[in-house]
Formats: structure tokens, sequence, C-alpha cells
């Protein structure tokens, strides 16, 4: 299991790379690094509103997780 702050690490290593190649694509498909840069700061929030309402979603739903059973031969 890897620490807090290597999680963190790889997150925010991961969005940087995310960043960088969105801006690329942008910049390849429109010409402009500013068009690029907006194109991949917008992906990264609308990405980010978009985790986090799908996280919200799949918490209320039970299929295919699995509940530890009540050990009643404990109490």
């Amino acid at each position: 299991m890897d620490t807090a702050r290597r999680t963190v690490a790889k997150a925010i290593t991961w969005q940087l790379l995310g960043l960088v190649t969105t801006t690329v694509l942008g910049y390849v498909a429109t010409g402009s690094l500013t068009a690029g840069g907006a194109l991949a700061l917008s992906s990264a929030l609308v990405g980010f509103v978009c985790y986090a309402a799908h996280e919200r979603l799949w918490s209320r739903i039970h299929w295919g997780r699995i509940f530890p059973q009540n050990d009643k031969s404990a109490t």
C-alpha cells in the first residue's frame, strides 16, 4: 500500500501529464497555445466535477459490493 504522500504525488503528476497532453492536443487542433491551455484547464475542471458526481452516484448503487456478514457468535 502506498503512503498518503505518494498517492498525492501520483495524483498531481497524473493531472500535470493530462494538462500537458490536452494542451498539446488543443494546440494541434486550434493552432493556438492559449486556446489549447484553456481547453486543458476547462477539461480538468469538468473532469473533476464529473468524476466527483460519478463517484457519488456509484456510492448509492449496491450492485457488485460485498458486505461483511454480521458475526453473531462474537456477541
